[in-house]
């Protein structure tokens, strides 16, 4: 048929077939771009080592109590150690923790991790989960009074005394570009079962319900052990938590806890 065209009309249909192969191929590399980014997600009937991510600062004693809670429940527990005090850009913290997940399913055999992200610990699991392949390697991922949308200190300590605010305090600010871009479309991403529990009357994360994440389980540790206050820092070791988190972390999918926790 080609052969009974003229030669400028052969070539424009072989142009326009051209073209045409062009877009297919396209198109089949962005499908298969999407499918090979869908997470794959591990089993949720198999607990595996804990990971804990401590926040601004790198402190870790309420993590210890926490830590020795998890253990005397038979869970092998890591503390993750914290990269410059957890002051330096939370993309650093999120490698840092990638690299960690890995070691603790190596010397374990596990296929997956839970992780909890104390403050803005809390923010870097997230962080990983959505862009350093945690959406595969976590099974649960649990935020303690972690400032999911931000935090009005870091933004008032930026706007009046910004050189004592490091890369990780300005990226906490609320309507950071930082905070912003990690909260656009699905704020819980395929792939682990996510929890997030915090207090109203947290003085740090402020106000106290930046700490809401749309698509977890959300829960105050007033609404499970009465209104009485619990400080930031008292967070990790409070009573709620330390009875709500090993079963959060169980077998079974996490589900609200009730006040029977508290006793703990």
């Amino acid at each position: 048929m080609l052969s009974s065209l003229s030669t400028a009309r052969r070539r424009f249909v072989l142009g326009v077939c051209a073209v045409g192969v062009v877009a297919v191929l396209v198109v089949a590399a962005v499908v298969v771009t999407k499918v090979a980014d869908t997470a794959d997600p591990v089993a949720q009937d198999e607990p595996g080592p804990v990971l804990l991510i401590s926040g601004y600062g790198g402190g870790t004693t309420g993590l210890d109590v926490l830590a020795r809670a998890l253990r005397d429940q038979g869970r092998s527990v890591t503390i993750v150690p914290s990269v410059g005090n957890g002051t330096v850009d939370l993309r650093t913290q999120a490698e840092r923790l990638a690299e960690a997940a890995d070691a603790a399913r190596d010397a374990t055999g596990a296929e997956s991790v839970d992780v909890i992200g104390y403050s803005a610990g809390g923010v870097v699991a997230r962080l990983w989960v959505r862009d350093f392949g945690g959406d595969s390697v976590a099974r649960r991922v649990v935020t303690l009074a972690s400032p999911h949308h931000g935090t009005d200190l870091a933004a008032l300590a930026e706007a009046t005394v910004p050189g004592q605010c490091p890369v990780a305090c300005k990226q906490l600010a609320t309507d950071s570009a930082f905070l912003t871009a990690l909260n656009a479309g699905d704020e819980t991403p395929d792939g682990p079962e996510f929890v997030s529990i915090w207090s109203t009357s947290d003085t740090v994360v402020t106000p106290a319900d930046s700490a809401r994440l749309d698509g977890a389980l959300d829960f105050t540790v007033q609404s499970i052990c009465g209104a009485g206050e619990v400080s930031h820092g008292q967070m990790p070791s409070s009573p709620a938590v330390l009875g709500s988190v090993p079963l959060l972390l169980g077998p079974t999918p996490p589900t609200l806890p009730t006040a029977k926790v508290c006793a703990a």
